[in-house]
Protein backbone atom coordinates (compact mmCIF):
# COMPACT_ATOMS: atom_id res chain seq x y z
CA UNK A 1 0.00 0.00 0.00
CA UNK A 2 1.36 3.45 -0.90
CA UNK A 3 2.10 5.81 1.96
CA UNK A 4 -0.34 8.70 2.29
CA UNK A 5 1.15 11.88 0.75
CA UNK A 6 0.98 15.13 2.68
CA UNK A 7 -1.14 17.67 0.80
CA UNK A 8 -1.59 20.05 3.76
CA UNK A 9 1.72 21.92 4.03
CA UNK A 10 1.10 25.25 2.27
CA UNK A 11 4.79 25.69 1.43
CA UNK A 12 4.73 22.88 -1.15
CA UNK A 13 2.17 24.79 -3.23
CA UNK A 14 4.76 27.49 -3.92
CA UNK A 15 6.44 24.88 -6.18
CA UNK A 16 3.17 23.97 -7.92
CA UNK A 17 -0.06 22.07 -7.26
CA UNK A 18 0.93 18.51 -6.16
CA UNK A 19 -1.00 16.65 -8.85
CA UNK A 20 1.10 13.48 -8.49
CA UNK A 21 0.24 13.31 -4.79
CA UNK A 22 -3.42 13.91 -5.61
CA UNK A 23 -3.36 10.98 -8.03
CA UNK A 24 -1.95 8.67 -5.35
CA UNK A 25 -4.69 9.80 -2.97
CA UNK A 26 -7.46 9.33 -5.56
CA UNK A 27 -6.26 5.86 -6.51
CA UNK A 28 -5.41 4.48 -3.06
CA UNK A 29 -6.68 6.81 -0.31
CA UNK A 30 -9.65 8.78 -1.72
CA UNK A 31 -10.62 9.91 1.79
CA UNK A 32 -7.28 10.22 3.58
CA UNK A 33 -6.33 11.28 7.06
CA UNK A 34 -3.98 14.29 7.01
CA UNK A 35 -1.90 15.64 9.87
CA UNK A 36 -2.00 19.35 10.59
CA UNK A 37 1.38 20.21 12.15
CA UNK A 38 2.54 23.65 13.22
CA UNK A 39 3.74 25.49 10.13
CA UNK A 40 4.77 29.07 9.30
CA UNK A 41 4.11 30.12 12.88
CA UNK A 42 0.52 28.86 12.87
CA UNK A 43 -0.30 26.35 15.62
CA UNK A 44 -0.90 22.65 15.01
CA UNK A 45 -4.45 21.41 14.47
CA UNK A 46 -6.24 18.10 15.02
CA UNK A 47 -5.94 16.91 11.42
CA UNK A 48 -8.61 16.38 8.78
CA UNK A 49 -9.94 14.09 6.04
CA UNK A 50 -8.73 14.99 2.52
CA UNK A 51 -11.38 14.21 -0.13
CA UNK A 52 -9.85 13.95 -3.60
CA UNK A 53 -12.22 12.07 -5.96
CA UNK A 54 -14.72 14.08 -7.99
CA UNK A 55 -17.80 12.08 -6.92
CA UNK A 56 -16.93 12.39 -3.24
CA UNK A 57 -16.14 16.10 -3.53
CA UNK A 58 -19.53 16.75 -5.16
CA UNK A 59 -21.27 14.61 -2.54
CA UNK A 60 -19.72 16.62 0.30
CA UNK A 61 -20.49 19.97 -1.32
CA UNK A 62 -24.12 19.06 -2.03
CA UNK A 63 -24.91 17.48 1.35
CA UNK A 64 -24.88 20.46 3.71
CA UNK A 65 -26.96 18.56 6.30
CA UNK A 66 -24.11 16.07 6.81
CA UNK A 67 -21.14 18.29 5.93
CA UNK A 68 -21.65 21.66 7.57
CA UNK A 69 -20.12 25.03 6.63
CA UNK A 70 -21.41 26.49 9.91
CA UNK A 71 -20.03 24.23 12.64
CA UNK A 72 -16.34 25.04 12.12
CA UNK A 73 -16.50 27.49 9.17
CA UNK A 74 -14.78 26.75 5.84
CA UNK A 75 -11.01 27.16 6.34
CA UNK A 76 -8.78 24.19 7.19
CA UNK A 77 -7.39 25.93 10.27
CA UNK A 78 -9.79 25.97 13.21
CA UNK A 79 -10.76 29.53 14.10
CA UNK A 80 -10.28 30.77 17.63
CA UNK A 81 -13.40 29.65 19.55
CA UNK A 82 -13.99 33.28 20.59
CA UNK A 83 -14.03 34.33 16.91
CA UNK A 84 -16.30 31.54 15.68
CA UNK A 85 -19.69 33.27 16.33
CA UNK A 86 -18.44 36.27 14.35
CA UNK A 87 -17.07 34.17 11.46
CA UNK A 88 -20.33 32.21 11.24
CA UNK A 89 -22.19 35.41 10.30
CA UNK A 90 -20.71 35.29 6.80
CA UNK A 91 -22.87 33.65 4.11
CA UNK A 92 -19.97 31.37 3.15
CA UNK A 93 -19.99 29.91 6.66
CA UNK A 94 -23.72 29.23 6.96
CA UNK A 95 -25.93 26.26 6.17
CA UNK A 96 -29.48 26.21 4.78
CA UNK A 97 -31.95 27.72 5.47
CA UNK A 98 -30.07 30.78 6.78
CA UNK A 99 -27.60 30.59 3.93
CA UNK A 100 -30.42 30.62 1.36
CA UNK A 101 -31.95 33.77 2.82
CA UNK A 102 -28.65 35.68 2.62
CA UNK A 103 -27.92 34.35 -0.85
CA UNK A 104 -31.31 35.54 -2.11
CA UNK A 105 -30.72 39.00 -0.65
CA UNK A 106 -27.34 39.49 -2.28
CA UNK A 107 -28.53 37.92 -5.56
CA UNK A 108 -30.82 40.94 -6.02
CA UNK A 109 -27.70 43.06 -6.40
CA UNK A 110 -25.56 40.54 -8.24
CA UNK A 111 -27.77 40.22 -11.31
CA UNK A 112 -26.61 39.01 -14.75
CA UNK A 113 -28.07 42.19 -16.30
CA UNK A 114 -25.89 44.41 -14.12
CA UNK A 115 -22.84 42.23 -14.69
CA UNK A 116 -23.31 42.17 -18.47
CA UNK A 117 -23.20 45.97 -18.53
CA UNK A 118 -19.66 45.71 -17.22
CA UNK A 119 -18.51 43.84 -20.31
CA UNK A 120 -17.80 47.04 -22.24
CA UNK A 121 -15.89 48.53 -19.29
CA UNK A 122 -13.93 45.31 -18.74
CA UNK A 123 -13.05 45.12 -22.44
CA UNK A 124 -11.69 48.67 -22.47
CA UNK A 125 -9.76 48.00 -19.26
CA UNK A 126 -8.24 44.75 -20.58
CA UNK A 127 -7.26 46.42 -23.84
CA UNK A 128 -5.60 49.35 -22.05
CA UNK A 129 -3.70 47.19 -19.56
CA UNK A 130 -2.50 44.75 -22.24
CA UNK A 131 -1.44 47.58 -24.57
CA UNK A 132 0.58 49.17 -21.76
CA UNK A 133 2.11 45.78 -21.00
CA UNK A 134 3.20 45.45 -24.63
CA UNK A 135 4.75 48.92 -24.55
CA UNK A 136 6.63 48.03 -21.36
CA UNK A 137 7.84 44.77 -22.90
CA UNK A 138 9.34 46.56 -25.90
CA UNK A 139 11.76 48.33 -23.57
CA UNK A 140 12.55 45.16 -21.59
CA UNK A 141 13.68 42.56 -24.16
CA UNK A 142 10.08 41.68 -24.97
CA UNK A 143 9.26 40.45 -21.47
CA UNK A 144 6.74 41.66 -18.89
CA UNK A 145 5.26 40.45 -15.61
CA UNK A 146 1.61 40.02 -16.54
CA UNK A 147 0.49 39.85 -12.90
CA UNK A 148 1.97 43.24 -12.03
CA UNK A 149 1.14 44.81 -15.39
CA UNK A 150 -2.30 43.34 -16.11
CA UNK A 151 -4.14 40.76 -14.03
CA UNK A 152 -3.95 42.25 -10.51
CA UNK A 153 -5.32 45.61 -11.67
CA UNK A 154 -7.83 44.01 -14.02
CA UNK A 155 -9.45 41.92 -11.27
CA UNK A 156 -9.32 44.69 -8.68
CA UNK A 157 -10.71 47.49 -10.84
CA UNK A 158 -13.52 45.37 -12.26
CA UNK A 159 -14.62 44.42 -8.76
CA UNK A 160 -14.39 48.02 -7.57
CA UNK A 161 -16.65 49.08 -10.46
CA UNK A 162 -19.19 46.40 -9.64
CA UNK A 163 -19.24 47.26 -5.93
CA UNK A 164 -19.15 51.01 -6.48
CA UNK A 165 -15.90 51.71 -4.60
CA UNK A 166 -14.55 55.21 -5.39
CA UNK A 167 -11.35 55.32 -7.39
CA UNK A 168 -9.28 56.81 -4.54
CA UNK A 169 -10.10 53.84 -2.28
CA UNK A 170 -9.52 50.96 -4.66
CA UNK A 171 -6.06 49.95 -3.46
CA UNK A 172 -7.66 49.21 -0.08
CA UNK A 173 -9.44 46.25 -1.69
CA UNK A 174 -6.13 44.71 -2.77
CA UNK A 175 -4.61 45.33 0.67
CA UNK A 176 -7.49 43.54 2.41
CA UNK A 177 -7.44 40.67 -0.07
CA UNK A 178 -3.71 40.10 0.40
CA UNK A 179 -4.05 40.20 4.17
CA UNK A 180 -6.96 37.74 4.34
CA UNK A 181 -6.26 35.38 1.43
CA UNK A 182 -2.47 35.44 1.41
CA UNK A 183 -2.00 35.14 5.17
CA UNK A 184 0.21 32.02 4.78
CA UNK A 185 2.57 33.88 2.44
CA UNK A 186 4.92 36.42 4.07
CA UNK A 187 5.17 38.40 0.81
CA UNK A 188 1.40 38.93 0.71
CA UNK A 189 0.39 39.20 4.37
CA UNK A 190 3.29 41.30 5.66
CA UNK A 191 4.52 41.02 9.25
CA UNK A 192 2.55 38.57 11.36
CA UNK A 193 0.29 40.17 13.99
CA UNK A 194 0.59 38.45 17.39
CA UNK A 195 -1.79 38.48 20.34
CA UNK A 196 -0.85 39.02 24.00
CA UNK A 197 0.31 35.40 24.31
CA UNK A 198 2.55 35.65 21.25
CA UNK A 199 0.19 33.63 19.02
CA UNK A 200 -0.62 34.75 15.45
CA UNK A 201 -3.97 36.51 15.10
CA UNK A 202 -6.37 35.02 12.55
CA UNK A 203 -6.79 37.50 9.64
CA UNK A 204 -10.53 36.74 9.71
CA UNK A 205 -10.92 37.71 13.36
CA UNK A 206 -12.99 40.78 14.34
CA UNK A 207 -9.84 42.60 15.45
CA UNK A 208 -8.20 42.23 12.03
CA UNK A 209 -11.32 43.20 10.06
CA UNK A 210 -12.27 46.30 12.03
CA UNK A 211 -10.92 48.72 9.42
CA UNK A 212 -12.67 46.93 6.55
CA UNK A 213 -16.01 46.91 8.36
CA UNK A 214 -15.73 50.59 9.26
CA UNK A 215 -15.12 51.35 5.60
CA UNK A 216 -18.13 49.22 4.56
CA UNK A 217 -20.39 51.24 6.89
CA UNK A 218 -19.05 54.54 5.54
CA UNK A 219 -19.49 53.41 1.94
CA UNK A 220 -23.06 52.23 2.60
CA UNK A 221 -23.93 55.59 4.21
CA UNK A 222 -22.49 57.36 1.16
CA UNK A 223 -24.55 55.16 -1.21
CA UNK A 224 -27.75 55.97 0.69
CA UNK A 225 -27.11 59.67 0.14
CA UNK A 226 -25.71 59.34 -3.39
CA UNK A 227 -27.15 56.17 -4.98
CA UNK A 228 -25.59 54.74 -8.12
CA UNK A 229 -25.95 51.63 -10.30
CA UNK A 230 -23.74 49.32 -8.25
CA UNK A 231 -23.94 46.44 -5.80
CA UNK A 232 -23.28 48.47 -2.63
CA UNK A 233 -26.12 50.88 -3.49
CA UNK A 234 -28.53 47.96 -3.79
CA UNK A 235 -27.34 46.38 -0.53
CA UNK A 236 -27.36 49.71 1.35
CA UNK A 237 -31.02 50.27 0.40
CA UNK A 238 -32.16 46.73 1.28
CA UNK A 239 -34.34 47.04 4.39
CA UNK A 240 -34.09 43.29 5.06
CA UNK A 241 -30.31 43.44 5.44
CA UNK A 242 -28.92 44.17 8.91
CA UNK A 243 -25.83 46.39 9.10
CA UNK A 244 -23.75 43.46 10.37
CA UNK A 245 -24.88 41.40 7.37
CA UNK A 246 -24.00 44.21 4.98
CA UNK A 247 -20.50 44.38 6.50
CA UNK A 248 -20.05 40.66 6.00
CA UNK A 249 -21.24 40.88 2.40
CA UNK A 250 -18.70 43.61 1.72
CA UNK A 251 -15.99 41.38 3.21
CA UNK A 252 -17.08 38.35 1.20
CA UNK A 253 -17.48 40.20 -2.11
CA UNK A 254 -14.20 42.06 -1.68
CA UNK A 255 -12.11 39.02 -0.87
CA UNK A 256 -13.83 36.26 -2.85
CA UNK A 257 -14.79 38.53 -5.75
CA UNK A 258 -11.28 39.86 -6.20
CA UNK A 259 -9.25 36.73 -5.64
CA UNK A 260 -11.23 34.39 -7.89
CA UNK A 261 -10.28 36.33 -11.02
CA UNK A 262 -6.96 37.48 -9.56
CA UNK A 263 -5.93 33.80 -9.36
CA UNK A 264 -7.71 32.37 -12.41
CA UNK A 265 -6.57 35.02 -14.92
CA UNK A 266 -2.78 34.56 -14.63
CA UNK A 267 -3.33 30.81 -14.31
CA UNK A 268 -5.17 30.78 -17.63
CA UNK A 269 -2.56 32.94 -19.37
CA UNK A 270 0.25 30.74 -18.05
CA UNK A 271 -1.57 27.62 -19.27
CA UNK A 272 -2.01 29.10 -22.76
CA UNK A 273 1.67 30.14 -22.84
CA UNK A 274 2.71 26.60 -21.92
CA UNK A 275 0.42 25.15 -24.63
CA UNK A 276 1.26 27.24 -27.68
CA UNK A 277 -0.76 25.05 -30.03
CA UNK A 278 -3.88 25.60 -27.90
CA UNK A 279 -3.27 29.36 -27.88
CA UNK A 280 -3.01 29.29 -31.66
CA UNK A 281 -6.25 27.27 -31.96
CA UNK A 282 -7.96 29.90 -29.84
CA UNK A 283 -6.51 32.79 -31.86
CA UNK A 284 -7.61 31.28 -35.17
CA UNK A 285 -11.13 30.51 -33.90
CA UNK A 286 -10.66 26.75 -34.10
CA UNK A 287 -11.47 26.58 -30.37
CA UNK A 288 -14.37 28.61 -28.98
CA UNK A 289 -13.79 30.95 -26.09
CA UNK A 290 -16.63 29.94 -23.69
CA UNK A 291 -15.57 26.28 -23.66
CA UNK A 292 -11.91 27.33 -23.44
CA UNK A 293 -12.61 29.46 -20.35
CA UNK A 294 -14.08 26.45 -18.54
CA UNK A 295 -11.20 24.18 -19.56
CA UNK A 296 -8.70 26.76 -18.30
CA UNK A 297 -10.65 26.93 -15.04
CA UNK A 298 -10.52 23.12 -14.78
CA UNK A 299 -6.79 23.20 -15.42
CA UNK A 300 -6.05 26.04 -12.98
CA UNK A 301 -8.86 26.33 -10.42
CA UNK A 302 -8.59 29.53 -8.37
CA UNK A 303 -9.54 27.75 -5.12
CA UNK A 304 -7.66 24.61 -4.06
CA UNK A 305 -9.62 23.51 -0.99
CA UNK A 306 -12.70 24.13 1.13
CA UNK A 307 -13.45 22.72 4.55
CA UNK A 308 -16.66 21.28 5.97
CA UNK A 309 -17.32 19.72 9.39
CA UNK A 310 -19.22 16.45 9.83
CA UNK A 311 -22.52 17.17 11.60
CA UNK A 312 -23.06 13.48 12.40
CA UNK A 313 -21.25 10.15 12.14
CA UNK A 314 -21.16 9.08 8.49
CA UNK A 315 -19.17 7.12 5.91
CA UNK A 316 -17.33 8.50 2.91
CA UNK A 317 -15.05 6.68 0.50
CA UNK A 318 -15.05 3.65 2.75
CA UNK A 319 -13.85 5.61 5.78
CA UNK A 320 -15.77 6.18 8.97
CA UNK A 321 -16.19 9.90 9.61
CA UNK A 322 -17.07 11.01 13.14
CA UNK A 323 -19.25 13.96 14.06
CA UNK A 324 -16.98 16.97 14.48
CA UNK A 325 -14.30 15.72 12.07
CA UNK A 326 -12.94 18.21 9.54
CA UNK A 327 -13.62 17.15 5.94
CA UNK A 328 -11.68 19.06 3.27
CA UNK A 329 -12.50 18.85 -0.44
CA UNK A 330 -9.68 19.27 -2.97
CA UNK A 331 -11.05 21.02 -6.08
CA UNK A 332 -7.85 20.73 -8.11
CA UNK A 333 -7.72 16.98 -7.54
CA UNK A 334 -11.39 16.48 -8.45
CA UNK A 335 -10.75 18.38 -11.70
CA UNK A 336 -8.12 15.81 -12.73
CA UNK A 337 -10.11 12.70 -11.75
CA UNK A 338 -9.75 10.06 -14.46
CA UNK A 339 -13.10 8.59 -13.39
CA UNK A 340 -14.85 11.70 -14.76
CA UNK A 341 -12.52 13.38 -17.28
CA UNK A 342 -11.03 11.57 -20.29
CA UNK A 343 -7.29 12.33 -20.50
CA UNK A 344 -7.50 14.75 -17.54
CA UNK A 345 -3.84 15.77 -17.89
CA UNK A 346 -4.45 16.85 -21.49
CA UNK A 347 -5.55 20.45 -22.07
CA UNK A 348 -8.57 20.28 -24.39
CA UNK A 349 -10.08 23.73 -25.02
CA UNK A 350 -13.12 22.09 -26.67
CA UNK A 351 -13.75 19.67 -23.78
CA UNK A 352 -17.45 18.86 -23.40
CA UNK A 353 -18.98 18.08 -21.07
CA UNK A 354 -16.73 19.70 -18.50
CA UNK A 355 -18.15 19.23 -14.99
CA UNK A 356 -15.23 20.88 -13.18
CA UNK A 357 -15.76 22.01 -9.61
CA UNK A 358 -13.65 25.16 -9.77
CA UNK A 359 -16.66 27.21 -8.65
CA UNK A 360 -17.81 24.56 -6.17
CA UNK A 361 -21.17 22.76 -6.24
CA UNK A 362 -24.33 22.51 -4.18
CA UNK A 363 -25.87 25.41 -2.23
CA UNK A 364 -22.54 27.27 -1.98
CA UNK A 365 -21.73 27.24 -5.71
CA UNK A 366 -19.94 30.53 -6.47
CA UNK A 367 -22.38 33.43 -6.61
CA UNK A 368 -20.05 35.40 -8.88
CA UNK A 369 -19.31 32.62 -11.38
CA UNK A 370 -21.11 34.47 -14.19
CA UNK A 371 -19.12 37.64 -13.47
CA UNK A 372 -15.84 35.70 -13.28
CA UNK A 373 -16.42 33.89 -16.57
CA UNK A 374 -17.29 37.16 -18.28
CA UNK A 375 -14.08 38.81 -17.06
CA UNK A 376 -11.92 35.86 -18.12
CA UNK A 377 -13.60 35.65 -21.52
CA UNK A 378 -12.96 39.36 -22.15
CA UNK A 379 -9.36 39.21 -20.92
CA UNK A 380 -8.41 36.20 -23.05
CA UNK A 381 -10.11 37.69 -26.11
CA UNK A 382 -8.12 40.91 -25.73
CA UNK A 383 -4.92 38.99 -25.02
CA UNK A 384 -5.31 37.11 -28.31
CA UNK A 385 -5.78 40.42 -30.11
CA UNK A 386 -2.90 42.23 -28.37
CA UNK A 387 -0.34 39.48 -27.68
CA UNK A 388 0.45 37.43 -30.80
CA UNK A 389 3.33 35.84 -28.87
CA UNK A 390 2.79 34.37 -25.41
CA UNK A 391 5.69 32.36 -23.99
CA UNK A 392 6.98 31.92 -20.42
CA UNK A 393 10.08 34.05 -19.80
CA UNK A 394 10.87 32.29 -16.54
CA UNK A 395 9.09 30.31 -13.84
CA UNK A 396 6.04 31.89 -12.25
CA UNK A 397 6.18 32.80 -8.57
CA UNK A 398 3.34 31.02 -6.79
CA UNK A 399 1.48 31.84 -3.61
CA UNK A 400 2.35 29.96 -0.43
CA UNK A 401 -1.17 28.69 0.27
CA UNK A 402 -3.14 25.46 0.53
CA UNK A 403 -6.32 27.47 -0.12
CA UNK A 404 -5.81 29.78 -3.11
CA UNK A 405 -4.06 28.70 -6.32
CA UNK A 406 -2.39 32.08 -6.65
CA UNK A 407 0.36 33.39 -8.92
CA UNK A 408 2.31 36.38 -7.58
CA UNK A 409 4.54 36.94 -10.62
CA UNK A 410 4.23 35.80 -14.24
CA UNK A 411 7.17 36.77 -16.47
CA UNK A 412 6.14 36.44 -20.10
CA UNK A 413 7.68 36.91 -23.53
CA UNK A 414 5.01 38.82 -25.45
CA UNK A 415 6.85 40.25 -28.48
Amino acid sequence: MDSVPDVFDPRQYAAGVPYDAYRVLRDHHPVARQDEPEVLGWPAGPGFWAVTRHADVVRVLKDSATYSSYIGATQIRDPDPDDLPFIRRMMLNQDPPGHGRLRRLVSRAFTPRRIDRFERVAQERARTLLTHAMEAARTADGTVDLVAAVTDDYALLNLADLLGVPEADRKLLLHWTQRVIGYQDPDEAGPQVLDGQGRPVNPRSPAMLRDMFAYARQLAAHKRRFPDDDVMTTLAHDAELAESELEMFFFLLTVAGNDTVRSAAPGGLLTLAEHSESYERLRTGEAELPAAVDELLRWHPPVLTFRRTAAADTELGGRRIRAGDKVVVFHASANRDERVFADPDLLDLSRAPNPHVSFGDGPHVCLGAHFARLQLRVLYREAMRTLPVLRPAGPPERLVSNFINGIKSLPMQVT
